[in-house]
């Protein structure tokens, strides 16, 4: 997921760059529509912004899920190492999504503060 994440944040990674070339230069000041193109940034920006979000919280959701199971599955087999791994590595997942989640906030906020 943090691969899915990286190579969605592009837009946001570049958003300098993308500016830069989409508001034109005075030679092509006539040639595009700096109102258009801005809009269709802004559109695209939203959009990333949007479906990461519900990515990052629909793992949050299965993964929460997973170990709620996981913990009910424990409290009825006591010491059971596996189940125990396998508890410990799904909380580990769930904190890094959580974590994810606060990233993308951060993210976003300086992506929206260059645009303004």
């Amino acid at each position: 997921i943090q691969e899915l994440l990286r190579v969605m944040r592009t837009i946001d990674d570049r958003i300098v760059h993308e500016l830069n070339t989409t508001i034109p230069t005075a030679s092509f000041v006539g040639k595009v529509d700096p109102g258009l193109t801005c809009k269709e940034l802004y559109e695209s920006l939203m959009d990333a912004h949007t479906s990461r979000e519900r990515i990052i919280k629909n793992c949050i959701s299965q993964t929460s899920a997973v170990v709620k199971t996981l913990k009910e599955e424990r409290e009825k087999a006591d010491e059971d190492a596996a189940l125990l791994k396998q508890l410990r590595k799904e909380q580990t997942k769930l904190k890094l999504m959580q974590s994810e989640l606060n990233v993308e906030e951060v993210v976003n906020d300086r992506s929206w503060k260059v645009l303004s």
